[in-house]
């Protein structure tokens, strides 16, 4: 077939009692019958598919004929035979049902969002990366990654997050469950701990770990010792749920933890590119490097769909690491690798870093302003980094997190997460709001923008935010609208996250 003719596959036997012309029709006419060739497709010409087939053109041109006078193909000279639009033959497809109620604010913890991600600086990196790109490095030789991304993230990390890394011992990978998938499989024969309360990838992906508890200094290394495992999972930076850093001390046990028990410690840095008013925590890695394997991923920074990650791996595990890398999906995209290499040699990430990092900041303020105008009662924590905030309600309050309120027409949607992990004692209610994507909804008011003064220093939220009360009315407003950009319309009333104190019906 020649190079400029579309590809198309016919099931096509010489040894077949049934013609050559009649096997070309019946096969063109149940590709077009079933969908399988979609109305407006261009056919190749006669010419090419004769010479694909082995066969005469004159057959194909008698079966072009014969389709054309049924209806199946439509014929133009100077525009080649294209598909007819006819009736497909198929199942009756299942009537949908409802649409769900559309949420206008997203309170979900997890997730950044998504209208932030840096296209323009993505297009730049990837048109660049398809510039340098060499033809050798589209092979998926090397499990570990493209060098040059290696070598980026090596000088990123250590810049950053002051992890000094090899780049021999850096794996690219999926993202976080991927890179602890490796490690789990090169440490088959160590039980692994958790954070309790903690977020639920870890517990989806090990056949077995002891939940240990975490406190105001983050995970509880004295009762870690106590169990059998000789691995653990935490987030140190900024400890999901309950958002608090391992404190310096609880550090220092931990490592001294490894290296008592010969064991390992996975480091998740979770959201620590995000932190507005307290000073960057240095990765755990720093402190033990062949102890702690440091994994990081663009979740957060770009977006979960990027599918995109890394882990620096201690030397005694990176044969084990590797190894199982070869035999399940061998290695991450060239084109992906080279893109977000492009994007971190650039500087694009940081600048992008820079915005999203005042903009959720912003947000966050004005979260935390409604809350203490209209839930005084819930005292909020793990404010001062990440995408989220984590509710304690007073004693006795009814429990938080379980429904998700229907919105009215026209109104704001909520959407809230319930804290994952089993309780270890009976709890006060606790609700994980997740604030990067809760837009103030009201351009009008400079200090919505700005949100409250915060003073780290303190933790009555109640007091802080209240100084404010006219940013609080911005987060009830109706977020964005379904085309994506603010709206003044559709505001919800004060009904929306609880009665208003002075009894108005006016929107706010």
């Amino acid at each position: 077939m020649g190079t400029s003719a579309p590809e198309l596959f016919l099931a096509f036997d010489r040894t077949r009692r049934r013609g050559l012309r009649a096997q070309i029709e019946g096969e063109l006419r149940s590709a077009i019958r079933t969908g399988r060739l979609a109305p407006g497709a261009t056919v190749p010409s006669t010419r090419a598919l004769a010479g694909d087939l082995g066969v005469t053109r004159r057959v194909v041109i008698e079966a072009y004929d014969q389709l054309v006078a049924e209806g199946y193909l439509l014929s133009r000279p100077g525009a080649g035979t294209t598909v007819n639009r006819v009736p497909p033959v198929t199942a009756p497809a299942r009537r949908p049902g409802p649409a769900p109620d559309p949420v206008r604010v997203d309170f979900r913890p997890g997730r950044p969002d998504l209208d932030l991600f840096p296209r323009a600086a993505w297009a730049r990196a990837s048109r660049e990366a398809l510039r340098t790109l060499r033809g050798a490095d589209l092979a998926d030789d090397d499990p570990r990654g493209l060098p040059v991304l290696r070598a980026a993230l090596a000088e990123h990390l250590g810049r950053v997050r002051g992890v000094g890394a090899d780049p021999e011992h850096i794996v690219v990978c999926g993202g976080f469950g991927h890179a602890l998938d490796l490690v789990a499989h090169a440490l088959p024969d160590r039980t692994f701990a958790v954070e309790d309360p903690g977020y639920p990838g870890p517990r989806r992906r090990l056949t077995g770990f002891v939940p240990v508890g975490v406190d105001g200094d983050g995970l509880v290394v004295d009762e870690l010792r106590r169990t059998p495992a000789r691995a653990v999972v935490v987030t140190p930076a900024h400890q999901s749920p309950t958002g608090v850093a391992l404190s310096p001390a609880r550090r220092n046990q931990l490592v001294e933890w490894a290296r008592d028990v010969d064991g390992h410690i996975v480091e998740d840095d979770y959201d620590a590119e995000y932190r507005y008013d307290r000073r960057p925590v240095g990765a755990l890695h720093g402190l033990a490097p062949q102890r702690v394997v440091h994994c990081g991923t663009t979740s957060k920074t770009l977006a979960s769909g990027v599918r995109l990650g890394w882990a620096v791996v201690p030397p005694p595990l990176m044969d084990a690491v590797l190894a199982r890398r070869a035999t399940t999906d061998g290695a991450t995209s060239s084109l992906l690798q080279a893109a977000f290499a492009a994007l971190l040699t650039s500087g694009d990430l940081d600048r992008h870093l820079r915005r999203s990092r005042r903009v959720y900041q912003q947000r966050r303020d004005a979260v935390l302003a409604g809350l203490g105008e209209h839930l005084p009662e819930a005292a909020p924590s793990g404010i001062a980094a990440g995408l989220s905030v984590l509710l304690t309600a007073a004693a006795g309050h009814r429990r938080a997190g379980r429904r998700r309120p229907r919105p009215a027409p026209g109104g704001a949607g909520l959407a809230a997460g319930a804290v994952p992990g089993a309780p270890r004692r009976p709890p006060r209610a606790r609700a994980r709001l997740r604030h990067g994507a809760a837009r103030p909804g009201g351009p009008r008011d400079p200090a919505a923008r700005r949100g409250p003064a915060h003073d780290p220093a303190t933790n009555d939220a109640d007091a802080r935010h209240r100084r404010n009360p006219r940013a609080a009315r911005h987060v009830l407003r109706g977020g964005r609208r379904e085309d994506g950009r603010g709206s003044q319309r559709g505001r919800a009333p004060h009904g929306r996250l609880g009665r208003c104190p002075t009894g108005c019906a006016r929107p706010c």
